[in-house]
């Protein structure tokens, strides 16, 4: 089985557009959609045609070119099933734990509600990749839009226990400034800190902090860390629950 081909581009401010090639099959998949022009220049200037729209959730900006892409390509929208009513041209809905091909590709579908209700992630099994949209961030995760803190916590444990060397593709470039909040909440943290020091140059010369990978973002993500002894101390928050301290992280993240 040949690897798949990955594309990764901006689109509007911050976002983050990817697409997914097999070229066994010629499928192509955009992991959302947010703007019609980037992502119809990058599969153009590839040969690509989009098949497929993998839709994380119903906001704006990941689902805005999902009807002029339908229109030119035909290609089918696929998209989480609690959030189906929201999502333009959904041709075929996804909950927790459902698995389809891809080409040969396996994807597991996992439901992570917390920055919207029915967000879902989309695993390619075989090929580690995780596309995470926002619940999982370099160093971040989402704001918490339609559930609670307590939700989102547990949908991110759900993404911890794949394999640490799972390539993590994310929805927005906000790398830089949750680099510079994570070492507010974490700062003795040296493996943290010398990424954060690679994160400013990166950012500097303009390159992308896409992908990352789990087990980075275990040693280093404050979001991930609630249990860590050391960021609990720099909270005064020995004696509350993961979910009290990743509350916390999450509220101190939003003002900061």
């Amino acid at each position: 089985m040949k690897p798949l081909e990955l594309a990764v581009f901006l689109c509007r401010t911050d976002n983050f557009g990817v697409l997914v090639h097999d070229p066994e099959t010629g499928f192509t998949a955009a992991i959302d959609a947010p703007e019609e022009a980037p992502i119809l220049e990058a599969a153009t200037r590839r040969g690509w045609k989009i098949t497929h729209i993998f839709t994380t959730h119903h906001h704006t900006d990941h689902v805005a070119a999902n009807l002029a892409l339908k229109e030119q390509f035909g290609c089918e929208i696929i998209g989480p099933i609690n959030e189906a009513v929201a999502i333009p041209g959904l041709d075929r809905t996804m909950a927790d734990g459902d698995r389809f091909l891809f080409g040969n590709h396996t994807v597991n579908v996992i439901e992570t509600p917390g920055h919207t209700a029915g967000h879902i992630c989309y695993h390619f099994v075989d090929d580690k990749l995780l596309f995470a949209a926002d619940t999982l961030f370099a160093l971040g995760c989402g704001r918490l839009f339609e559930r609670p803190a307590a939700d989102m916590w547990h949908s991110l444990q759900k993404l911890a226990v794949l394999p640490d060397e799972t390539a993590i593709y994310f929805g927005h470039e906000y790398t830089l400034s949750n680099a510079r909040f994570a070492l507010t909440v974490d700062p003795d943290n040296e493996r943290l800190k010398s990424r954060a020091a690679e994160i400013e140059a990166l950012r500097a010369e303009g390159k992308f902090t896409v992908p990352t990978t789990l087990g980075l973002e275990k040693e280093t993500n404050p979001f991930l860390r609630a249990g860590d002894p050391a960021i609990r101390r720099n909270l005064i928050m020995e004696g509350k629950t993961n979910e009290e301290v990743f509350a916390e992280i999450r509220k101190r993240k939003d003002n900061f």
